[in-house]
């Protein structure tokens, strides 16, 4: 399991951690995750542990909602289990928004998710109001 003192590090409601990351600052230091779960514009570079890429343009939504929630879903089952990380270009806006919407899968309000992440992973995490209704409207069931 991932170290809670780690950057980037986010206890989730259950206690499960799971860390955020920006990959266009380095990981030196940092312990490897064991799963990642990317969110660009186009694929990651490959990994050297299994991962899987969401199509996120930076500062917009995902393009294919329901494998979003998929995915989200699939993270937070194997935060239980495994070191998770979920990352964008810098980390924020994408990391953030979808680190509220699986803090909302593992029993968080939706209108309390975004000051949550904000407060425990970074204060400037989902950026845009776009994404901020995003995280309002996501729910954990169909």
């Amino acid at each position: 399991m991932w170290d809670p003192a780690e950057p980037g590090v986010l206890r989730l409601p259950s206690g499960r951690l799971i860390r955020g990351r920006g990959l266009r600052r380095p990981m030196t230091g940092q312990t490897e995750p064991r799963y990642g779960l990317y969110l660009l514009g186009k694929p990651p570079p490959p990994m050297p542990w299994p991962s899987d890429w969401l199509r996120w343009p930076d500062f917009r939504l995902p393009a294919d909602r329901e494998r979003a929630a998929a995915a989200f879903a699939e993270a937070l089952d194997r935060a239980g289990r495994e070191r998770v990380e979920v990352a964008c270009g810098g980390g924020r806006g994408r990391t953030g928004t979808a680190l509220a919407c699986i803090a909302i899968l593992d029993g968080l309000p939706p209108a309390e998710a975004v000051a949550y992440v904000r407060r425990h992973y970074h204060p400037r995490s989902v950026e845009t109001p776009w994404q901020r209704r995003y995280v309002e409207r996501f729910t954990a069931g169909p």
